[in-house]
């Protein structure tokens, strides 16, 4: 029976199986049906140094688990995992991060690896390739007109299970940011709310783009004075929270969190933040789709431990910008990526991104 298990274990592709899909691997490859209690006793026998309980009712080879919590990159305070984000929650023990700052894939369809693979040879897909404009090319956006009502479930299923899984890591009072679109930011929005976490407004990034402000495709000259959607100067950031305990004072001194760091004496932080896309050099270090500022991050990761202490997950790590922004204002900070690409990109956008000299953008 262990070495069934073991073997089931070993085969799977997740890195962790239910007691049900285990016992289905147990009698296929032992050729006769075993009894459901049978296996589960097998696996409380043998939970140890072979095999480890990964979250309720799952369990995995702990060879598996160890070589998954082994770093990609490690920099300075950072440390960046190559994992994918939901199970990189599961297996994180509970109360133990202070603070999420991500730009997540909120298209949900985006960067799978067919659309990423689509993207990267330039042919779009899911993602439009803007046109060369004076001679600049534009940084590619994801089609979110083209989203159907099963797409718009496929978004709020994820995030429901996502924001179950971060107010377990979270300790009490956690912020957690979320950058969104103002087309599916609402869906966003009610998924973290059902998943148990706490609403506490919006950050608003003052960024002029060139998405929207088109005349309608084949037949911009029959209605020139048409623009089909606004030309978009702003961007949403969900503001979370992980309930806090008590007071927002009890909390701070227990927990070091439930606020955000003041500006200064004379200026508390604020939910208008001027934004501007990421400069040229920034993306020539770290070339992702959807790069955000160092100017803008360093001023919401600095925000988000309201006692400058603790640790920010960028579950959705990208290239590393979260965490080189948290570098640069001397903040712990752990990201998640499952793309091999961009946890390439990150070994040196990291430490580059942080060592530049930025000038934060005035209110």
């Amino acid at each position: 029976m262990r070495d069934a298990i073991i073997a089931t274990l070993a085969q799977a592709r997740e890195i962790g199986l239910t007691t049900g899909e285990i016992q289905e691997g147990v009698n296929a490859i032992l050729g006769r049906a075993i009894s459901p209690s049978s296996v589960r006793s097998s696996l409380r026998l043998n939970v140890g140094t072979t095999i480890v309980r990964v979250n309720r009712g799952m369990y995995a080879l702990a060879s598996r688990v160890a070589s998954l919590e082994a770093p990609a990159f490690t920099y300075g305070k950072a440390t960046l995992f190559h994992d994918d984000s939901l199970e990189w929650l599961a297996r994180r023990e509970p109360n133990s991060i202070h603070a999420v700052v991500t730009d997540p894939p909120y298209g949900a369809a985006e960067y799978s690896a067919r659309e990423q693979s689509k993207l990267r040879r330039g042919q779009g897909g899911l993602w439009r390739i803007p046109p060369t404009l004076d001679g600049s090319t534009r940084s590619p956006l994801p089609r979110f007109t083209t989203m159907t009502p099963e797409d718009y479930q496929t978004i709020s299923d994820f995030f429901t299970e996502w924001a179950q899984l971060v107010n377990r890591v979270l300790v009490p009072g956690g912020n957690v940011l979320v950058a969104a679109n103002p087309l599916v930011s609402y869906v966003v929005s009610a998924a973290l709310t059902a998943g148990g976490l706490e609403r506490r407004g919006e950050v608003i990034r003052l960024v002029q783009t060139l998405r929207g402000g088109d005349r309608p495709k084949g037949a911009h000259e029959e209605f020139s004075d048409v623009s089909v959607m606004p030309r978009s100067q702003w961007e949403p950031w969900l503001l979370y929270r992980k309930p806090i305990e008590g007071t927002v004072a009890e909390n701070l001194r227990k927990w070091g969190t439930g606020g955000f760091r003041r500006i200064s004496d004379e200026q508390p932080f604020g939910d208008v933040i001027k934004g501007p896309p990421a400069r040229g050099k920034e993306r020539a270090i770290a070339p992702h789709p959807s790069l955000k500022p160092q100017g803008f991050l360093r001023r919401v990761v600095r925000a988000s431990l309201p006692t400058g202490q603790g640790i920010v997950l960028d579950p959705f790590a990208g290239s590393g910008s979260t965490l080189a922004a948290a570098e640069a204002v001397g903040y712990s900070s752990i990201g998640v990526e499952r793309d091999p690409e961009y946890i390439n990109i990150s070994r040196e956008a990291i430490p580059r991104l942080s060592e530049m000299t930025i000038r934060l953008e005035e209110d």
